[in-house]
């Protein structure tokens, strides 16, 4: 199982491109089901979950083949098959979206229940309740969900849940919708960029689709959809993980390709804690050089602070000068980053939703163990300001949303690397 060792100490210098959404090219992977003809999609991250879903794909009758380095084209050339099968859909919880788009394109789905990050509970209840508000049959059997979509009729669907709206769930409902009877009205839907983009897609294939951007979603089902080509949006969780890398190591770095008004909560967080921000039209760039300064975080629904950067910036916080909170409003859970980072030296405890940070002076390099994908980048970000060696284990969780992290990373002066097997001499005691 491979590793990462990263060698703290060195400021990060330089320009790192940014790759299409991981989150939103999932569920636009899964709509593909609903095109009739080819589609071409273009900055797709190649990463492994996007290999994972195209391997679901292919279970289910859609071909794909890489036409270009981020490049993807695909096809439904078989609608009988239904069924996504345990295996796959346990690696990854994004896969649980072709629910939908099977319910309404071919009027059958048999579905297993997700799997994906250990970050605290993620039911499904209201991706069910929303399908069913459209007439779709639903029933769990055995660990799948099973459907019957052949009466598939709109009608108005409120999708707010204890922690706010579905992101996932809102893609569902969406994707059913779309070639349903009549008017489909989704009330708190999820305002994602990565939902905004998958309804950009599924207009662009023929979809009807007004208040995008809003709560407030309103479908016109049509009776088909066609293929098309289309751009991905950029990652604003890797531009923001970039940025705050730079930030840690009291460095200089640029994320290009990015969209700023995606990361408005974050950029607005590093400008309190003192680090300087400058937005271009397609960039933003981070300069830090003197004290952090503590503050308060709360992860909310967009346009509040996303919870996918909430490990990382609790890295960040460990080292400013006074007690920052860091409250989690979407997984209240998701605080199982907190104990390997005071294996590094830092001072959080988590109290109920939220996790008290005292700065420390300095972290230093240990083995942590990752457990899952931005509790990664969490580690490996604090790592890159640590004194010596930290060496983060678990790294396949890594590649599920970062595209060739140690190249970034060294291509902005950090040093990185993977390996296979790694044993961390202990420390020398003193006298020794």
């Amino acid at each position: 199982m491979d590793s990462l060792v990263v060698e703290g100490g060195n400021p990060l210098r330089g320009t790192v491109p940014i790759g299409g959404a991981k989150n939103a090219a999932l569920p636009i992977l899964a709509a593909c089901i609903l095109a009739e003809g080819p589609v071409t999609l273009h900055n797709v991250p190649r990463l492994s979950d996007v290999d994972f879903m195209t391997l679901i794909l292919a279970e289910l009758g859609v071909v794909s083949r890489w036409v270009g380095e981020h490049s993807l084209q695909l096809e439904a050339v078989d609608e009988s098959a239904v069924t996504a099968h345990y295996d796959l859909v346990r690696k990854m919880r994004g896969s649980f979206c072709v629910l939908g788009p099977l319910l309404g394109k071919r009027g059958r789905a048999v579905v297993s229940l997700p799997g994906g990050c250990v970050i605290g509970t993620r039911p499904i209840d209201l991706h069910l309740k929303g399908l069913r508000a459209l007439g779709a049959k639903l029933r769990l059997e055995r660990g799948y969900v099973v459907g019957d979509g052949t009466e598939l009729l709109g009608g108005e669907i409120y999708l707010g849940g204890p922690n706010g709206s579905t992101c996932t769930g809102t893609a569902n409902v969406l994707m059913a919708a779309v070639l349903a009877k009549g008017r489909t009205t989704i009330v708190s839907a999820a305002c994602d960029p990565e939902v905004i983009d998958l309804c950009h897609f599924l207009t662009a294939m023929g979809a009807h689709i007004e208040g995008i951007g809003s709560p407030h979603l309103v479908i016109d089902g049509v009776s088909r959809l066609q293929g098309t080509s289309y751009a991905i949006i950029p990652d604003r969780i890797e531009a923001g993980t970039f940025l705050l890398a730079g930030a840690i190591t009291r460095g200089e770095v640029t994320a290009t390709g990015t969209a700023a008004d995606h990361l408005t909560a974050v950029l607005d967080k590093l400008t309190e804690i003192g680090v300087g921000v400058e937005v271009g039209s397609d960039s933003v760039t981070v300069r830090a050089a003197g004290a952090f300064h503590p503050t308060d975080v709360t992860t909310l629904p967009p346009p509040g602070f996303p919870t996918d950067l909430q490990a990382q910036i609790t890295a960040l916080l460990a080292l400013a000068d006074g007690v920052s909170v860091v409250t989690e409003r979407i997984f209240p859970d998701r605080f199982m980053h907190i104990s390997e980072l005071n294996r590094m030296g830092a001072e959080i405890r988590k109290e109920g939703p939220s996790a008290i940070i005292k700065g420390v002076k300095e972290l230093s390099g240990a083995p942590v163990m990752a457990s899952d994908l931005r509790a990664s980048a969490a580690l490996i970000v604090a790592g890159l300001a640590a004194r010596g060696s930290t060496v983060v284990n678990r790294v396949y969780h890594i590649d599920r949303g970062y595209e060739h992290i140690e190249q970034k990373l060294g291509a902005l002066g950090a040093q990185v690397k993977r390996v296979s097997e790694y044993t961390v001499p202990p420390p020398t005691l003193d006298g020794e």
